[in-house]
């Protein structure tokens, strides 16, 4: 039989909380046990804990306004009413999460609609008198006239901008299909002034799909410029809104990214042996000799994600401003800052645990293990997201080096499929995993737990209990069966 290569390891990050659960012994797997494989366990009081820490980078720099946790990023009843009992508001981008955030305890005044939105939407968010973030005139529209139809009060609005421009050297930013581009803003004003009567405009914001800080800087400096010409025109806008995108750091150590990420760029070019099924290259490839394409993979390790990100952009200079920070020109203007968070909030919040099936190898010696559960089940793969499973075996200790030989496995789900790869690279562990035996994928709250979930095959969907500890003990509930009034002594 093949070996396996030498184990390249991406040790995932893991915060006391985290750390607590995956010690916890028999805990654990008798959740599996009870509750079947797969299984999702969230963890309230950690997203708690991340909320406070983005008002803290709020206070850091004197800034009033709320944060928004972008609900898309995870289903759980338990997370969300555990940030309802704290000053945290919420972002939905659908009716059913609407309504999900009005049941778990959110007052209107914290809850702003976002997203593409059909009429039913728009009508709940309006009767409700949610905050309403329009993508377009278009929306705008069709608001103010459920608004007449239906005799309903005045809505509070942000517009979303995009596509920013400004002066200085030029910043290159990757084009959105959200928003309406800020050179068109005369018109969308105009659509607001001629709603007057129904809709209230109280901010802009924008949308941008990029980790980088100074496409962000530029964007907020537009909306700052955006706010200047609503002031000029009568209107009374307060708030910009600078959307999410702050990031996790999924990793423990910076020289095992930077190592894997070099060892899979040989491997594609075929200077060493292959690290993925099949030769995958995760969007790299080798062209006669020649590396072409680009890594199509979340950077796991960030040294600067979260709160920290936010707190850091603030401190950047508004270029075309004077070069003061961004956060003081929000200041100097008295403008409330509004953020959305999704995966930095539900960071260190979660896991999925799968119980080990099959240990075996194919036709063509590839060690495989097959795992009670499929690939969207913890879709780190469809989000690009590279980290190793935590291996426990049936009492629920935790393996780690030294348990045996280290072992480079590939994990399979449990569907009919060629393509139900839990992940296409080869993942080492500790030791080769034994049928019974627990993969924990960690820190997948964000995303990665039940974002892209089916049924197919008639296979199960991983069912979410919600976990906290007591003293020194560890408790749960159904995720369905959690309230911030759960554990004896009221609130936590």
């Amino acid at each position: 039989m093949p070996s396996s290569p030498e184990p390249l390891s991406l040790e995932p990050r893991l915060d006391v909380r985290l750390a607590s659960l995956l010690g916890a012994g028999e805990f654990l797997p008798s959740l599996v046990d009870a509750l079947g494989s797969p299984l999702n366990v969230l963890l309230p009081d950690q997203i708690a804990e991340n909320a406070a820490r983005f008002r803290a980078a709020y206070g850091t720099h004197r800034l009033g306004g709320q944060v928004y946790f972008a609900h898309k990023a995870n289903r759980s009843s338990a997370l969300l009413r555990r940030l309802a009992a704290t000053d945290t508001a919420v972002d939905v981008a659908s009716l059913g999460e609407l309504q999900h955030a009005l049941g778990a305890g959110f007052a209107p005044d914290r809850i702003m609609a976002t997203g593409p939105k059909n009429r039913e939407f728009l009508w709940l968010a309006a009767r409700t008198g949610v905050t309403v973030h329009a993508d377009s005139a278009g929306e705008l529209d069709e608001l103010a006239a459920l608004a007449r139809a239906h005799q309903l009060a005045r809505i509070r609005v942000l517009v979303r901008l995009s596509a920013f421009d400004g002066p200085g050297v030029k910043v290159l930013t990757r084009p959105s299909r959200f928003g309406t581009p800020a050179g068109e803003l005369d018109p969308l004003l105009k659509t607001v002034e001629r709603h007057a009567d129904v809709l209230e405009l109280t901010g802009v914001g924008y949308h941008l799909d990029t980790t980088s800080p100074e496409e962000k800087a530029r964007a907020l400096e537009g909306c700052v410029r955006a706010l200047d010409v609503c002031r000029s025109r009568g209107l009374r806008p307060r708030a910009v809104d600078i959307g999410g995108g702050f990031g996790v750091n999924y990793l423990a150590h910076a020289a095992q990214w930077e190592r894997y990420t070099s060892e899979l760029t040989a491997a594609v070019l075929g200077h060493r042996p292959p690290l993925t099924w099949r030769g995958h290259g995760y969007g790299l490839r080798n062209d006669a000799g020649t590396l072409r394409g680009a890594l199509g993979l979340y950077p796991a390790h960030r040294p600067v994600a979260g709160a920290r990100y936010l707190d850091e952009l603030l401190a950047l200079p508004a270029a075309s401003f004077g070069g003061r920070s961004l956060a003081t020109l929000l200041l100097e203007n008295l403008y409330d800052l509004y953020t959305e968070p999704g995966r930095a909030l539900v960071d260190q919040c979660g896991l999925v645990l799968a119980r080990v099936l099959e240990v075996r190898r194919t036709d063509s010696g590839e060690p495989l293990v097959r795992l009670a559960m499929k690939a969207d089940d913890a879709g780190l793969e469809e989000h690009g997201v590279l980290m190793d499973p935590v291996l426990l075996g049936r009492d629920g200790t935790r393996a780690v080096a030294g348990d045996g030989p280290a072992a480079g496995v590939y994990l399979a789900g449990s569907l009919c499929l060629e393509a139900d790869l839990i992940t296409r690279r080869m993942v080492f562990l500790p030791r080769l995993p034994r049928p019974g035996e627990l993969l924990a994928f960690v820190n997948t709250a964000g995303y990665c737990m039940d974002f892209q979930t089916s049924r197919a095959q008639h296979q199960p969907v991983a069912r979410k209990v919600a976990a906290w500890q007591e003293d020194s003990s560890w408790r749960w509930c159904l995720d369905e069966q959690y309230w911030p009034i759960t554990r004896p002594g009221g609130e936590p």
